[in-house]
């Protein structure tokens, strides 16, 4: 993303499970809105998605509460792989970020609403049926961790107060890369 040109910068799962040319309509809505950030959402009543275990949805559900709860990103949906930022936002929000792993979505919209960027709306995304592997089972591994990672999120934002402007010699970043952003 830092790399990237443009005054939208988007990006997608390459696992082909969301349709590519569902770009158009998060893209549509990014100008109806007049939006900060588009987030691609299984769970937006126009979606169109395969059928979900019921044990997958109380995950779903129990997760996104907490993320409203921890963060007050009031989104149904965060983990869906589709997403379109105006590049001014990451351009804030990018050099903060520090997690790589399941809470990647998390830390980039918490961060993203916690610099004033409140303008964050959904978009329904189509899910191919045919490429879509889903298992009804998640270790619990994985939601442990999921879950760490997310505490930490809230850790460093509300207590630290790491991604407040006042840390920036704390951000892990690439100074070369930073450079590059801030001079176009």
């Amino acid at each position: 993303m830092v790399r990237s040109r443009g005054d939208l910068i988007a990006f997608i799962d390459a696992g082909m499970d969301i349709n590519p040319n569902g770009l158009s309509m998060v893209l549509e809505h990014m100008e109806w809105y007049g939006a900060d950030v588009i987030v691609g959402s299984k769970r937006h009543p126009a979606s169109k998605v395969p059928s979900y275990p019921w044990i997958r949805k109380v995950y779903s559900f129990g997760y996104h509460f907490l993320v409203w709860l921890l963060f007050g990103v009031k989104l149904r949906d965060t983990q869906a792989g589709l997403k379109i930022f105006k590049r001014m936002v990451l351009e804030k929000v990018l050099p903060r970020l520090l997690v790589k792993t399941h809470a990647f979505d998390i830390e980039v919209l918490a961060v993203t609403r916690h610099l004033g960027f409140e303008r964050i709306f959904e978009a329904p995304i189509e899910v191919d049926t045919k490429s879509f592997r889903f298992t009804s089972t998640v270790s619990w591994r994985t939601v442990r961790r999921m879950l760490q990672d997310t505490l930490a999120v809230f850790y460093r934002l509300r207590i630290l107060r790491y991604y407040d402007d006042h840390n920036r010699r704390r951000w892990r970043y690439d100074p070369e890369l930073d450079l590059r952003i801030n001079t176009g």
